[in-house]
């Protein structure tokens, strides 16, 4: 199982906007992809220096090669989306993690 990790800033102005627009439209669109099983959604606690509100938003998916496969069919439009509607409102990076345990009382 791979989890595509996605961490977002994003400046206070724009915050609940962009909250909105998150968990209305643009996670429902990845899961729509089909190339996730899941999404979740946490904020970081630590405060950051940059000031804004800093987001983790984790995608998953069965192996590597769905992931590859969203970059190639999907992620250009995915990300162009956020680009248009908050442009120079944020900051993200993405990280690839790959489960090795998950335990579950």
């Amino acid at each position: 199982m791979i989890i595509y990790n996605v961490t977002i800033n994003i400046e206070d102005e724009v915050h609940d906007d962009w909250l909105s627009w998150m968990k209305d439209k643009h996670i429902p669109d990845m899961l729509a992809t089909g190339k996730f099983s899941h999404a979740k959604m946490t904020k970081v606690l630590v405060e950051e220096e940059m000031g804004g509100t800093s987001y983790s938003i984790q995608y998953t998916c069965p192996d590597k090669q769905t992931l590859e496969s969203y970059y190639k069919e999907n992620a250009e439009i995915m990300r162009a989306d956020g680009m248009r509607r908050f442009a120079n409102k944020f900051v993200a990076f993405r990280t690839e993690l790959e489960v090795i345990s998950q335990q579950i009382p």
